[in-house]
């Protein structure tokens, strides 16, 4: 399987969903725009969304993939029955849990919610209930959510990478036909109507597995539970493995209750906004590269194919840093644009662009760091380690809550993302050393000699974005068209001082372009 070629599947069709999400958060600003009712919407958004992240993007992926492959790998697997035999197993042992789990948390909703806002720093006792309410309308996305991870899990090994990279494609198109077609002029309408949308996008996203699986040949059954042994192995290795893999998710969910609990109403939103930008080349890249380094890597480990791991691996690892340092320069510079041409219209004005381009800012320092993680963290998975992952993640969550502590009443709006990016960089790093000693990683002289001209090219492109800046801020509150070209332009001029300069510098090479077309023949 060419690396490349997968993760430009997979990240062709995270973009496309990423800049659906853009559009939907755009409309989201312009009718709902920076209040509380936005911040109650984010905030109940916010606990089915990390779910999201932690079953689809990491934990249950994580752990199941890697058994499943086992049984259906060609040299000491069984074959796609078997594999499909422990899938049902698990189905049937995880449906109940998630349907236990969807009860509970309704129930619960009212010290639920106040415990991921605070209360949201004293509002009114119908505000509060407001909140419940988006809370307990959005809940039920977490057991559909859930099984679609199982679903796409299974695509995920069988290499169908497209098929569940573009279920969160229905997320959005869903919560962006409810902002069009369900609007109001208050905005509380207009946020619940988006809370009862959430739950619905989860249904459509499991008919679209379904049918996608059986149109494979996987045809999944609900059987009475029974905890095989395999499927014990999987609970053992799930938990931990839910930790190592959201510790970003989490930061972001300890972040948002401290705002909420801590500073003004708006502050969620300027937070959540600066996110959903971070998250576009963190989708397209780092989400891209997980999703197909974790079953590729776990083939060749199980083959015996220890030194072709070790090379996926490190151009991962390249292509990573190829596509996220001047990501990482761009956001960090051109904040400002870019959030005005996304949201600067309707509710959302001026000031909250210029608060949420610093949010953006300082999430971006941490960039690297979220999409090496997601690089990095494959390299245990794939060898049943869930349990080191999350020693470090438990670390950087415990960084996170003292920077965040720290930083957010001097800071206020950029202290919790500020913090974020810097526990995530401590999580990088202690994994990144662990592999290394355990001689599980080792950077090859090519990667090695890339990575600092990498870094050169990104800093001379964003030495002329901040010239370029200026001269495009006022075309970014005119029409879509006029916002739209103003990003193209500068980003197409972002991208040709990158190209030249990695040119120049040698980190691309005449030979990496005749080795790119003779693929493509």
């Amino acid at each position: 399987m060419n690396l490349t070629r997968a993760l430009g599947s997979v990240g062709g069709l995270t973009l496309a969903s990423r800049v659906l999400g853009l559009v939907r958060d755009s409309l989201f600003a312009r009718f709902v725009g920076a209040s509380f009712a936005s911040d109650a919407y984010l905030v109940a958004f916010r606990l089915p969304n990390m779910f999201r992240a932690l079953f689809a993007e990491g934990a249950f992926s994580a752990a199941f993939i890697p058994m499943f492959n086992t049984k259906v790998g060609d040299k000491t697997g069984t074959g796609l029955p078997h594999g499909v035999d422990f899938a049902q197993d698990v189905l049937s042992v995880l449906l109940p849990i998630l349907i236990l789990m969807t009860v509970v948390l309704e129930i619960a909703a009212w010290p639920m919610t106040l415990a991921l806002s605070g209360k949201f720093n004293g509002v009114s006792h119908d505000q509060f209930a407001f909140a419940v309410l988006l809370s307990r309308l959005t809940i039920p996305y977490l057991m559909l959510i859930s099984l679609v991870s199982l679903l796409g899990s299974i695509l995920n090994s069988l290499h169908k990478f497209w098929v569940n990279a573009a279920a969160p494609i229905l997320l959005n198109v869903t919560l962006i036909a409810a902002l069009l077609f369900f609007h109001d002029h208050d905005p509380y309408v207009t946020a619940r109507n988006q809370a009862i949308a959430v739950s619905i996008s989860g249904a459509l996203q499991l008919l679209w597995l379904v049918w996608a699986c059986r149109a494979n040949g996987v045809h999944m059954r609900v059987r009475r539970p029974r905890l095989s042994p395999d499927v014990k192995r999987l609970l053992a290795l799930i938990w931990p493995a839910a930790a190592g893999a959201g510790a970003v998710q989490i930061n972001l969910v300890v972040s948002t209750a401290l705002a909420a609990s801590l500073l003004s109403h708006g502050s969620v939103t300027y937070i959540y906004m600066a996110d959903r930008v971070n998250q576009l080349p963190l989708g397209l890249i780092g989400i891209g590269l997980g999703t197909v380094l974790l079953p590729l890597i776990s083939r060749q480990l199980a083959a015996g194919e220890d030194k072709a791991a070790m090379e996926t691996q490190n151009r991962g690892m390249e292509l990573a840093l190829l596509l996220t340092l001047p990501a990482t320069v761009a956001l960090i510079l051109c904040g400002r644009p870019i959030v005005a041409a996304l949201f600067q219209h309707g509710k959302f004005n001026a000031e909250d662009t210029y608060f949420t381009a610093q949010a953006l800012a300082t999430f971006s320092i941490g960039l690297p760091s979220y999409i090496l993680v997601k690089v990095l963290t494959p390299g245990f998975y794939a060898r049943a380690d869930t349990r080191t992952p999350v020693r470090y993640a438990t670390i950087s969550m415990v960084v996170n809550l003292v920077l965040n502590l720290a930083f957010i009443v001097p800071l206020k709006h950029m202290g919790p993302p500020l913090a974020t990016a810097l526990a995530s960089t401590v999580n990088v790093a202690l994994l990144y050393r662990t592999l290394r000693k355990r001689g599980h990683f080792v950077p090859d002289h090519r990667l090695r000699r890339r990575t600092w001209r990498l870094a050169l090219s990104a800093l001379a492109m964003g030495a002329v974005l901040w010239l370029l800046q200026d001269l495009v801020l006022p075309y970014t509150h005119g029409s879509w068209l006029v916002r739209s070209t103003a990003m193209v332009v500068l980003v197409a001029a972002g991208g040709l001082v990158y190209a030249i300069a990695s040119f120049v510098l040698g980190a691309f090479t005449r030979d990496d372009l005749a080795f790119l077309q003779r693929r493509r023949a």
